[in-house]
């Protein structure tokens, strides 16, 4: 699994003009998996992701996650996180897993998230 992370103030997404989805201060991911992605890779990063210190603390530090601030997480699946472009001028997607299967496992990072 690859992921990007981003600290937001607020993030939406749209599809077709319509917001599907929207937070106010927390994190926007866009999460990418692969072929060899398994549950276990899930968990890792689901904790991984909830606990990353990079929110401000009173001192102006990076030492709050997540969870310390109670914010808000919107997981974007972006299967180009896996696209190869050493060769040519097309990249390559053989890495990303691709329909069903990321769909699966795209839900099942979404659940675990939401059970934290």
């Amino acid at each position: 699994m690859r992921a990007v992370v981003q600290r937001v103030i607020s993030s939406k997404v749209e599809v077709d003009g319509k917001v599907i989805g929207s937070i106010g201060k927390g994190l926007n991911v866009l999460l990418g998996i692969s072929k060899e992605d398994t549950e276990e890779d899930i968990k890792y990063l689901k904790e991984k992701i909830i606990n990353l210190r990079i929110f401000e603390d009173e001192n102006e530090k990076l030492n709050k996650s997540l969870l310390d601030i109670g914010g808000d997480i919107i997981i974007v699946s972006q299967f180009t996180l896996y696209g190869d472009c050493r060769k040519g001028r097309r990249p390559s997607f053989i890495e990303a897993l691709g329909g069903e299967e990321a769909y699966i496992l795209y839900n099942k990072f979404v659940e675990s998230i939401k059970k934290k």
